[in-house]
């Protein structure tokens, strides 16, 4: 068995019946796979890795070393892990080593990395400088620092030791081969703290390192390799009991085999050979309980075989002496664990190989990788551990990646999240938008509450406002108590006293109103603001416009013959008072009945920001009360002004055209300025504009009078009233 039974001649009836287990060179085993493919032979290869040997192409063979595919997975999660991804790869030109580079490109990218280049050598030649140099060029500048290097034969090996990987500071190297590795190296030369290798999990095999140490050359004169072992003896490293008194003449073996406790594919070469041996074992005692179906008499077990094997491989299935649970999966591949192992060199010339990580391919998600960062040593050249490769720098909370046009999508700018966004992780493709009552922090890396805004009793522009509201408010008060305590002088009397009482006690419901907009808007507060205030301007215009008529009429009734003298009366005042309320009153019915205004949490206007405010409901009835209001007005105001030459007598008339000039110059002024503004600075436009026609009513009527009544008593008497 082993690769000498390649050399065979088979006879034609041993064509299509020879079940071997074998192990071949990449080379050969691509030979071999042509040769499978036309005679379907059961095969137990100890060393083929190659991919492509998938149970559906080649339904007869079983691995002991499985295939490469469930490496390529662990070096995967090796990357990772340490969110390695910006790698280069090497890898020798047979079909195994390509299939291998194509399956761990597909798992690299389909994890998000990169791969910024791939080297492909051939083994044929392993000695070309010129090859090697371009690829040590490559090697020093390149920006990744984590290269993959896939060697599988002893020539790989050697074009391997030509590359100066060993002496590159800053770069790691994670190697995938079964190919031992020398314990010691020469102290003069600066090897670097720089190699992970990803190998099969080996175990000592019983008296196997005993043989292999103790093998004497005279049992098989015609090996040449044999020789080679033996004189490997002479090193000073071996046991005492083993060395061998040497005169120096003799070519030491490069590879002691007294420092190693592994060799190459013993383990799997072991297991194929129990695996045949249970296989047959299984197939020649498959009769009927302890009747074996081998006839001693035949001449050729081989008649037994052909048929009947490839089930019993199939369903193998026992414990080795190892203690390792030996059957076969479904593609043909024994189970087998890989271990990452950090090659360690020591100042004292030894190599240490310390197992850092385990990969269980048959293990179940989340217990198949396991690797500790702790025991692992990196060189000093790393500025921070473990060491990273990126081809940009991670973006950090707060930042997406924005991909470099024409680059690989490991290469990216990092920029900020929009205004409504976040991002909480490392290296976020898109950031998450906040929920409508949250928004980012400065940092922009988490949601937080949206600050919460209305015009509050307890801010400086709320107590402003409500100070000017009572100032207003007791102003008013004591005008009208001075009415009231003088009511009967002339200057009280002449000007319509209870229409000027009515006015008073208008304005005094108007500035206590505008205390109405300040505070948590709630249903109730909304639907007072606007009718209470519609209502209570309403009356004052109302008085206004009573007043205003109430002179044009006295001023008409002086002359002779006039009609309006029978007008002329509190029942006309009180009449237009009334009705012209009332309209507003129906107004706000209607609207309160058809869209009230209701409290509304406004997060769309200010960045950050809920603006809790009242909605109109509907905005047409809201802008019909104030058209209602500035219908007053402008009438009211037509009217002083025709009536502004009246004798000074009856000169009430240019200080209500005052009035209602102050009155829709802040209203017109009111609102661009109330369309143009948002939350609580939109309340205060509206109370300013309420304080500022009302206290301009309050001004340009009252004023005068109570100048007269309070400082000017001399002119309060009817010779100067009635004077022309």
């Amino acid at each position: 068995m082993g690769k000498q039974a390649e050399d065979e001649t088979d006879t034609p009836q041993e064509e299509n019946d020879r079940d071997e287990a074998w192990g071949l060179t990449t080379h050969e085993g691509e030979a071999r796979s042509a040769k499978l493919r036309e005679k379907p032979a059961r095969k137990i290869s100890y060393d083929s890795q190659n991919p492509f040997m998938s149970d559906a192409i080649f339904p007869y063979l079983y691995r002991t070393k499985p295939s490469i595919l469930k490496a390529s997975t662990g070096i995967v999660k090796l990357l990772k892990h340490f969110n390695w991804t910006w790698v280069g790869i090497f890898a020798p030109d047979d079909d195994s080593s390509l299939g291998f580079v194509q399956l761990l490109k597909e798992g690299i990218e389909l994890n998000g990395a990169c791969i910024k280049f791939i080297e492909i050598f051939s083994q044929i030649n392993v000695s070309q400088k010129k090859k090697i140099n371009k690829i040590n060029e490559t090697l020093h500048k390149s920006s990744t620092n984590v290269i993959i290097g896939h060697f599988n034969s002893v020539d790989a090996w050697i074009f391997f030791g030509r590359l100066q990987f060993m002496f590159m500071p800053g770069k790691v190297w994670i190697v995938t081969s079964s190919i031992d590795l020398p314990l010691t190296y020469p102290v003069g030369f600066s090897f670097k703290n720089n190699t992970l290798l990803f190998t099969a999990v080996k175990e000592n095999i019983p008296s196997f390192l005993q043989f292999i140490r103790e093998v004497n050359p005279i049992m098989f004169p015609n090996d040449t390799s044999i020789k080679e072992w033996w004189n490997a003896l002479c090193d000073n490293k071996c046991p005492e009991n083993i060395k061998k008194s040497c005169n120096g003449d003799e070519d030491v073996y490069f590879m002691s085999h007294c420092e190693n406790t592994h060799f190459a594919n013993s383990n799997t070469i072991y297991n194929a050979v129990y695996v045949l041996a249970h296989a047959l074992k299984d197939m020649l005692f498959s009769g009927s309980g302890n009747t074996t179906m081998w006839d001693g008499d035949r001449q050729r077990l081989s008649d037994y075989l052909p048929w009947k094997l490839h089930r019993y491989l199939k369903n193998v299935h026992f414990k080795s002496i190892l203690g390792e649970d030996i059957t076969f999966d479904e593609n043909g591949d024994l189970p087998m664990d890989y271990n990452f192992i950090n090659l360690i060199f020591l100042p004292n010339g030894t190599v240490k190989p310390e197992i850092v990580g385990i990969y269980k391919p048959y293990a179940p998600p989340g217990e198949d990788f396991t690797i500790n960062e702790k025991v692992i040593v990196w060189e000093a050249a790393f500025t921070q551990t473990p060491p990273q490769s990126r081809c940009s720098q991670s973006c950090s909370p707060g930042y997406r990646k924005l991909p470099r046009e024409g680059k690989p999508i490991c290469c990216y700018d990092c920029i900020p999240c929009p205004d409504g966004e976040i991002s909480n992780q490392t290296d976020m493709d898109n950031c998450m938008r906040c929920p409508e009552d949250q928004w980012p922090n400065e940092k922009r890396d988490v949601c937080i509450p949206k600050m919460i805004s209305f015009l509050s009793h307890e801010e400086p522009l709320g107590i402003v406002l409500i100070f000017l509201s009572l100032f207003f408010f007791l102003i008013t008060a004591v005008i009208l108590g001075i009415f009231i305590k003088y009511r009967d002088t002339p200057i009280v009397r002449s000007n319509n006293r209870n229409l000027s009482y009515i006015l008073l006690v208008s304005l005094i419901l108007c500035f206590v109103c505008s205390l109405i907009f300040v505070g948590h808007p709630v249903e109730v507060t909304c639907i007072l603001q606007q009718t209470a205030f519609g209502i209570t301007f309403s009356i004052s215009l109302s008085s206004v416009l009573a007043k205003t008529i109430t002179v044009v009429m006295a001023f008409q009734t002086t002359k002779p013959g006039s009609k309006l003298r029978k007008w002329l009366g509190s029942k006309v005042s009180y009449s237009i008072v009334l009705s012209c309320s009332l309209l507003q009153v129906l107004l706000c019915l209607v609207w309160l009945g058809t869209a009230p205004p209701f409290p509304h949490h406004n997060i769309q206007s200010e960045i950050g920001t809920i603006l809790i405010e009242c909605n109109e409901g509907s905005t047409i009835a809201f802008y019909c009360v104030l058209g209602y209001l500035g219908f007053l007005a402008g009438i009211s105001f037509i009217v002083a002004f025709l009536a502004r030459n009246l004798p000074n007598s009856f000169n009430e008339a240019k200080h209500i055209t005052f009035s209602m000039l102050v009155f829709c110059s802040v209203w017109v002024s009111f609102i661009p300025t109330y369309l143009s503004t948002r939350g609580k600075y939109m309340v205060a436009v509206e109370i300013f504009a309420i304080l500022a026609s009302g206290s301009g009513i309050l001004g340009c009527i009252f004023i005068p009078k109570c100048y007269i009544i309070l400082l000017r008593p001399d002119r309060n008497n009817r010779k100067y009233i009635t004077k022309i």
